[in-house]
């Protein structure tokens, strides 16, 4: 399915926070949107899901036969008898655009990456705002990736495999569990019949990221 990303509506103020920019610093803010035309003009985003049962055997859980190791997302899906899994990617395009930017100027491949990751960003929230629509009275958690606290980096392959992305959007991980193309995401969001208890929510200790996190240090939250 399709996401649509417009230069109206974009976040530019995310991604001068990836940038680690002042919201008010007018320099930055013109290089972000400098950079967007070009981006939003070559890149495709577009997201698949499927929702999953939950399956609990003694201290196992899977979905759809895909193993969900690790305490934390035990914790994270508890009181959900379903998953969502979705990926999403902007596409082949937006890595080449990046390396023909790192060549020509690697400052303008700065701010182009950081754009970037606020149109990942933004497209799984209109993704799951979507997919959330098709499902009402239900009751979510937020999104887990692969790689979050102790849920293993290297069910990628198996993740994709199990929402045919490979075929569908050309969505791969490689040896190394990283997703090609690397603008990606893949997440997992609990749903449940029930209102949920604020276990689902993230948290910064539950975090891959959580001993290099510019948010952090600056104790701010980057509201994953």
């Amino acid at each position: 399915m399709e996401i649509t990303l417009d230069f109206e509506t974009f976040p530019v103020g995310e991604a001068l926070r990836y940038l680690g920019c002042a919201q008010q610093a007018e320099d930055s803010r013109r290089l972000v949107t400098e950079a967007l035309g070009p981006l939003l003009s070559s890149i495709h985003p577009r997201y698949l899901w499927r929702l999953l049962p939950l399956e609990r055997i003694s201290d196992k859980l899977s979905a759809g036969g895909l193993p969900l190791e690790g305490s934390d997302i035990r914790r994270h899906l508890e009181g959900c008898d379903r998953a969502l899994l979705f990926c999403a990617t902007l596409g082949h395009e937006a890595d080449q655009l990046l390396r023909r930017t790192q060549v020509e100027d690697l400052s303008k491949a700065v701010v182009l990456d950081s754009c970037c990751t606020a149109a990942i960003e933004e497209g799984c929230g209109r993704a799951e705002e979507q997919m959330k629509a098709r499902l009402p009275g239900a009751f979510f958690t937020t999104r887990y990736s692969p790689g979050y606290g102790d849920l293993p980096l290297t069910i990628q392959e198996a993740f994709l495999s199990l929402l045919e992305a490979p075929k569908r959007l050309g969505l791969c991980a490689s040896d190394s569990s990283i997703l090609t193309p690397r603008k990606s995401v893949t997440a997992i969001i609990g749903v449940s019949e029930h209102p949920l208890t604020p276990a689902g929510q993230r948290r910064c200790e539950s975090c891959s990221a959580r001993e290099n996190c510019p948010y952090r240090k600056k104790e701010e939250y980057c509201g994953r």
